[in-house]
C-alpha cells in the first residue's frame, strides 16, 4: 500500500511539474484572400542541387504564384499542379509551393489542422528545420543565420504522407546520428486523411519530441544520452509546409491541394509547483503603449523581447522588477519576451498598440 501511495504521489508531482504549452505565441488562421501573408511566410523557390533540382529525386518547381499557394474560405490551399513551367532556366512538368515561416522558436507545441492531397507520387509534409541551416534560398539563410549544414542543424518531420500509401502518416527525426532513411520514425493510419481535416501535432520539450494525430500519439523521440549527434534541438527551428512530387507520380495526376485550416505554436507560461510560491512574473499593462513593466521577485534577471518573426527586438541584461521598459522603438504588433535567471525562465506574449 505504501509503495502504491508513493508511486501515486510521484506521478502526481511529475504531472504538476510537467511542461504545459498554454500560451499561443504565433499562428496563421488563413482568414485572408489571395496570396499568403508574406509577413509570416517566405516562398522558397531557388533550386539547391547545383541549380537544377530539389533533393530526393523530386521533379517539381516550387513557385511563389497564387496558383500554387493562396488563401480562400479561411484556409490555405497549397496546390501541386501538372504543368510545364520554366524557372531559373530549368523546365519542369510539375509545380507546387514550399513555405518557410518567418518565425523560429525553441520548445513548444505545434498544431496544424490540415487535409492532405491525393495521388501516387505526391509527398506533402509539415516539418521543421534548424534556423541555422546553410541552404541557399531558405528564409533564415537569406537573413544571415546560416552556419550549419544538414543534418547537423536538425530536422523534425511532424507529418509526411506518400500517395502510394494512402492514409498512412509518418513522423521522423533527422540528426547526425541517423538521417535520410532514419531509424527514428513512427506513424499511424489516419482514416480519411485526404477527405477531411485532422490535427497534426508536435510537443517539443528539453527531453523529448511527442508526435500525434487528433491527440493519438504514434511516436516519441527521447534519446539517451542527448548529444550534439542525437539532439541538435536546443536551438530555434522554423516551420515548413510543402508538397513535393516524386518521379513515380501517376501519369493521370493533374492537381491536388493540401488544405490547411490553421497553424498554431504554443509555449509555456506556467511554472513548476516548487517555484510557484517564490517566483512569479507579470507584464503590465497588456496591451501596452509607450512603456510597460514586468514585476518579478528574482534577484537577477535578463529580459529579451522578440518580434512575431522571431527576431530579437530588445534586450536588457539586468532587468529589475518594476523598471519601466521603453517600448517606443517597437512598431505595433504582437511580441514575445523571455525573462530568465540562472534557475528560472518565463516566456509570454504582449501586444504593443
Amino acid at each position: 500500500m505504501k509503495k502504491t501511495l508513493l508511486l501515486f504521489l510521484t506521478l502526481s508531482l511529475h504531472s504538476l511539474n510537467a511542461q504545459v504549452y498554454d500560451t499561443l505565441v504565433w499562428a496563421d488562421e488563413f482568414n485572408g484572400t489571395g496570396g499568403v501573408d508574406t509577413s509570416k511566410w517566405w516562398h522558397q523557390t531557388l533550386l539547391p542541387n547545383a541549380g537544377q533540382s530539389w533533393w530526393n529525386g523530386e521533379i517539381q518547381h516550387y513557385t511563389n504564384r497564387d496558383t500554387n499557394s493562396y488563401q480562400q474560405n479561411g484556409a490555405l490551399y497549397l496546390t501541386a499542379l501538372k504543368e510545364s513551367f520554366t524557372d531559373q532556366n530549368v523546365t519542369k512538368d510539375y509545380t507546387s509551393a514550399r513555405l518557410n515561416s518567418k518565425f523560429a522558436f525553441t520548445y513548444g507545441r505545434v498544431e496544424v489542422r490540415a487535409q492532405l492531397p491525393t495521388g501516387v507520387g505526391t509527398w506533402p509534409a509539415i516539418w521543421l528545420l534548424g534556423q541555422n541551416i546553410t541552404e541557399v534560398g531558405a528564409y533564415w539563410y537569406t537573413q544571415g543565420y546560416g552556419t550549419t549544414g544538414w543534418p547537423a542543424c536538425g530536422e523534425i518531420d511532424i507529418m509526411e504522407h506518400w500517395g502510394h500509401n494512402q492514409d498512412y502518416v509518418s513522423s521522423a527525426m533527422h540528426t547526425p546520428s541517423s538521417f535520410g532513411g532514419t531509424i527514428n520514425v513512427g506513424g499511424q493510419y489516419v482514416s480519411g486523411a485526404s477527405t477531411g481535416f485532422h490535427t497534426y501535432a508536435l510537443e517539443w520539450s528539453e527531453e523529448k519530441m511527442v508526435f500525434s494525430v487528433d491527440s493519438v500519439i504514434h511516436y516519441t523521440y527521447e534519446p539517451s544520452p542527448q548529444t550534439a549527434s542525437t539532439w541538435p534541438f536546443d536551438a530555434p527551428q522554423y516551420l515548413l509546409l510543402n508538397i513535393a512530387i516524386q518521379g513515380s507520380i501517376d501519369s493521370s495526376f493533374t492537381s491536388s491541394p493540401m488544405i490547411v485550416d490553421y497553424v498554431r505554436v504554443y509555449q509555456s507560461s506556467s511554472i513548476g509547483v516548487e517555484e510557484s510560491s517564490i517566483k512569479t512574473a507579470k507584464f503590465y499593462p497588456n496591451p501596452a503603449q509607450g512603456t510597460a513593466q514586468i514585476h518579478h521577485n528574482l534577484s537577477e534577471a535578463s529580459l529579451t523581447v522578440f518580434s512575431s518573426t522571431g527576431q530579437k527586438a530588445m534586450e536588457v541584461a539586468n532587468y529589475s522588477s518594476g523598471s519601466e521598459i521603453d517600448l517606443s522603438g517597437l512598431s505595433a504588433g504582437v511580441y514575445s519576451y523571455i525573462l530568465k535567471s540562472s534557475t528560472y525562465q518565463s516566456q509570454a506574449t504582449f501586444i504593443k498598440l
